[in-house]
């Protein structure tokens, strides 16, 4: 009897090892692994990814570079849209999963498979996320997912890969860690428990001792699109890569969200993502020198349900697509520098400049002096402006306030 050819989007953490024996001892199946690489680790770690996938039985494995890919179609909206989720977490999972699956389901096109698969549990977001695009790229082809079918603890899958000669590192076993080019989270014990402080060793950089004097960097933008750091220039993931190493050394990037899933319930993580902080805050400050405030207005609101879309792995919706034209006319104007000035355990930007300055093309300053207006024209806007609620209490001068309860 012919054996099922089943695809696997494979990371090499616990849980996709896990979904790799389990396809082969159960499901007596040919698993084909694809590890799509959208920033979350260096050469070495790949072949050492593939090397494991190939030790385990994987039919055959591929490797594949998405890490363009990754910044041009989603990055690049997000940081036109200035998007953090909760207002603090830049939606570094969420910025990639879309691309994985897509590139997934296409090799299973490629090969005839018979199924694709993922290692997403059935409590997350990720499930939903590859479950759409899988739908989206390769409309009919099932979808296996032993890790949510099961619902087996993380120690239990441990259990199991032992009983097979299979053994993972403790680490693995304990945390969830999803890196990419966006950033990295990690999901555990400690962040099951909203008081409960996520440890530092659960993050995967050193967390060496923070450098001690503060630093001054120069970002450049182009149409809202970072090309440079300190005047030299950085093309898509390159600059990303410079911030994040810079934040680094200082200890940048470190927090807690918590947030909805799609399905309802509240989740918590941990995340640490120095590049997409400073990248964001560069360029708001950036934005609030050359837009307007009905630019402003417009495109945050829009930039918040694109953030959710996102979030919720509804990429694919036309109105994304509408969204995206929105976002890049208004940042048409967006060209110039910020500088941001890091220190240990925080930044700040501290100035920006742009040829498109709407405060450079304006003969005033605030506070001071200005030579668009005299002193009555100003006192005939301020009365005009505030004469809506005038007229409002000079209607209803018997309300009386609602009693307290």
């Amino acid at each position: 009897m012919k054996k099922p050819r089943i695809v696997l989007a494979f990371s090499g953490g616990l849980d996709t090892t896990f979904c790799l024996v389990w396809l082969q001892k159960e499901k007596n199946a040919d698993v084909f692994t694809v590890t799509v690489d959208t920033g979350g680790f260096t050469p070495d770690e790949a072949g050492l990814i593939a090397a494991h996938a190939r030790r385990l039985g994987s039919a055959q494995h591929r490797t594949i570079d998405g890490r363009d890919e990754v910044f041009s179609r989603f990055i690049v909206p997000l940081i036109w849209g200035n998007v953090l989720r909760g207002r603090v977490y830049p939606l570094s999972v969420a910025a990639e999963r879309v691309l994985q699956a897509q590139l997934v389901a296409r090799v299973a096109k490629g090969i005839g498979a018979d199924a694709v698969a993922h290692g997403s549990t059935g409590a997350g977001n990720d499930q939903v996320r590859f479950d759409a695009a899988f739908g989206v790229e390769a409309p009919g082809l099932p979808i296996m997912t032993p890790v949510r079918d099961l619902a087996w603890s993380r120690e239990r899958e441990t259990q199991y890969l032992a009983g097979h000669g299979v053994t993972v590192p403790a680490k693995t076993s304990t945390y969830s860690v999803n890196a990419g080019l966006w950033g990295t989270t990690v999901g555990g014990k400690e962040t099951h428990d909203p008081w409960t402080e996520v440890p530092a060793a659960a993050y995967p950089s050193t967390g060496k001792d923070a450098a001690a004097r503060p630093m001054d960097i120069v970002i450049g933008f182009e149409k809202g699109v970072p090309v440079s750091v300190d005047d030299r220039p950085y093309k898509g993931v390159a600059v990303v890569e410079k911030l994040h190493a810079l934040g680094r050394l200082y200890g940048l990037g470190r927090g807690v969200h918590i947030g909805d899933t799609v399905l309802g319930i509240k989740g918590r993580i941990g995340f640490e993502a120095p590049a997409p902080l400073m990248l964001i805050a560069a360029h708001l400050e950036l934005e609030k020198l050359v837009l307007t405030r009905w630019q402003s207005f417009w495109k945050n609101h829009l930039a918040e349900f694109y953030g959710q879309m996102l979030h919720e792995g509804l990429f694919f919706d036309p109105a994304l697509r509408d969204i995206e034209a929105l976002m890049a006319s208004s940042q048409e104007t967006v060209t110039g520098q910020a500088r941001v000035r890091l220190e240990p355990g925080c930044f700040a930007v501290t100035g920006v400049r742009s040829p498109h300055s709407l405060m450079a093309a304006q003969a005033a300053a605030y506070g001071e002096t200005t030579g668009l207006w005299s002193g009555a024209d100003a006192a005939g806007f301020a009365r005009l402006h505030a004469l809506p609620m005038t007229l409002a209490q000079l209607a209803r001068p018997a309300a009386k306030p609602a009693a307290a309860p």
